[in-house]
């Protein structure tokens, strides 16, 4: 093979082998644009991961107090066991008002705690022999929880 057409074919190869500057700052910058996007949604989920332990925590709290207050007595003049219900024939009245025993349903109403930057708190509202009670639980990020549930007079 002469050697001038071995020149021509060097010449060739060398024309296309590699990559050129213009190329490789494109590809910086498309990888980097990437990156930058990539670390955004990390370091979201990263942020995001502790709030369902946060809101379970609020949830378990509300759900305790409440089953806590709900087996209680309905009243003070309920006698244990319930029967005759207070307000009823041969029932004692009910007087449906708060007393520091915390032995009824009432004695919780404006009842409130706080544990570890979390604050619960518990009203009670009386209508027509059911007592409604709502549990509320906010969380350190300012989330509230809030459950309900009534009680009946039976």
């Amino acid at each position: 093979m002469p050697m001038a057409a071995i020149n021509r074919a060097n010449r060739h190869y060398r024309w296309q082998s590699g990559v050129t500057l213009i190329e490789l700052i494109v590809f910086i910058v498309v990888v980097g644009i990437a990156l930058v996007a990539l670390i955004g949604v990390f370091n979201q989920a990263a942020r995001a991961n502790a709030d369902p332990l946060i809101r379970m925590r609020a949830l378990e709290a509300t759900q305790s107090k409440l089953d806590e207050i709900i087996a209680l007595k309905y009243d003070q003049g309920t006698p244990t066991g319930g029967i005759p219900a207070c307000g009823t024939a041969g029932g004692q009245s009910c007087d449906n008002s708060p007393d520091p025993d915390m032995n009824d349903v009432d004695d919780f109403h404006n009842w409130s705690d706080s544990f570890d930057g979390y604050q619960r708190s518990v009203t009670v509202t009386a209508a027509d022999n059911l007592k409604t009670i709502t549990v509320s639980v906010r969380t350190p990020m300012g989330e509230v929880i809030r459950l309900s549930a009534q009680r009946a007079n039976f």
